[in-house]
C-alpha cells in the first residue's frame, strides 16, 4: 500500500501541533460524530430533503474534508496507522465477498 496515508497522518500531526489543537480522544471522537452529522445535512439539503437527486455543492467537499482531518486526528492520536487500518478493512471485505458474496458481517 502506498504512503500517502502515512503522509497524510504526518502532515495533520504536524498541523495540529502547529496550532495547539490537541484535545482528548473522547472529544475528537464526539467532533468526528458531529462532522458525520454535518456532511448527513449536507446530502439532506444536496437533495432538497429527499425530493431531488443529489447536487452536491462545494459544502459537501468541505464536510467530508473535516471528517477525514478528524479521522485522521483520531487515529494519530489512538496510534493506527492508517495504511494499514485501509489494508486490514479491505482483505475483510474481500474475506466476506468471497466467502458471503456481500461485504457485510454473516449473520
Amino acid at each position: 500500500m502506498s504512503s500517502s496515508l502515512a503522509t497524510w497522518q504526518e502532515r495533520v500531526a504536524s498541523f495540529v501541533r502547529t496550532h495547539q489543537l490537541e484535545t482528548t480522544v473522547a472529544i475528537r471522537l464526539l467532533d468526528l460524530m458531529a462532522e458525520v452529522g454535518e456532511l448527513s445535512k449536507a446530502h439532506l439539503e444536496a437533495t432538497d430533503y429527499g425530493r431531488h437527486p443529489a447536487r452536491y455543492t462545494a459544502n459537501w467537499e468541505e464536510e467530508l474534508g473535516d471528517i477525514l482531518f478528524t479521522l485522521v486526528c483520531l487515529a494519530n492520536q489512538t496510534g493506527v496507522s492508517l495504511d494499514t487500518a485501509l489494508a486490514q478493512a479491505l482483505a475483510k471485505y474481500e474475506r466476506r465477498l468471497a466467502q458471503h458474496g456481500h461485504p457485510g458481517r454473516s449473520v
